[in-house]
């Protein structure tokens, strides 16, 4: 997992591990700043347990150790390594602009060809406006195309938004090279670390989620709030100056 190690070389480890919570939906950590990070439920569910090998200690570890967790094979353990790694990052506010990445991607796709990796509530409006709409899903519902098409779609597509989930089940890499050199391609979601090392490895925007007021985001995700009903957020994108 080369960006892992990637955003790695780019993190000050020196914080404590201050909070964890791991909710149905979503994982928080608590480092310097608050980083949240998508759990998969669905995927974690069809892993060999324990998903989680030392629950109750966790915070017993170092910072670097708790984001090391990205690289394990057990989804849920990655989820809060992921969440570790945002918690570390100082998102630069001056270089983002709030915007979130279902209206980039209105922007983006309009009459345009359009792969999305992940399956997310604005898709509909998407559908109406693009040219074509391939929406590849691990779980997919009515509409979405397998895994297995992402190599046949993506590098069809004149825009590719990948779900920063991709970077948790380590499937990044893989994506990324799928993707038209002419592509402009992006990454979402509240696993998609706010950092602008991706530019240089293909991506043009990312668009994920800082958290404003920790205890009142921990609060939601510990009581099984799905993205749109976790308080305290703001979204906002960064993007390559070209």
């Amino acid at each position: 997992m080369k960006i892992l190690d990637d955003l790695f070389a780019e993190l000050n480890f020196n914080a404590e591990v201050k909070d964890i919570r791991q909710g149905v939906f979503h994982t928080g950590v608590v480092t310097r700043n608050c980083g949240l990070a998508s759990t998969l439920p669905r995927d974690a569910m069809k892993q060999e347990p324990p998903m989680i090998k030392e629950p109750g200690f966790l915070t017993d570890k170092s910072a670097k150790e708790l984001a090391s967790l990205a690289y394990s094979d057990s989804i849920m353990e990655a989820a809060i390594g992921m969440a570790a790694i945002n918690s570390l990052i100082d998102v630069d506010e001056g270089i983002c602009t709030e915007l979130n990445a279902g209206n980039l991607i209105f922007e983006k796709g309009e009459n345009k060809r359009v792969a999305i990796v992940g399956h997310f509530p604005f898709i509909p409006k998407v559908r109406e406006l693009a040219k074509e709409l391939w929406v590849i899903e691990k779980n997919p519902v009515e509409g979405d195309l397998t895994e297995d098409k992402a190599a046949d779609k993506i590098p069809r597509a004149d825009v590719v938004a990948i779900t920063g989930t991709s970077i948790t089940n380590h499937t990044f890499e893989e994506l990324i090279r799928l993707c038209d050199p002419k592509a402009f391609v992006l990454i979402l979601g509240d696993s998609a670390p706010l950092s602008p090392i991706f530019f240089d490895r293909g991506i043009d925007a990312v668009s994920g989620t800082l958290v404003a007021e920790p205890e009142i985001a921990l609060k939601c995700i510990s009581q099984g709030a799905n993205y749109r009903q976790i308080k305290g957020l703001k979204k906002l994108t960064i993007k390559k100056n070209k």
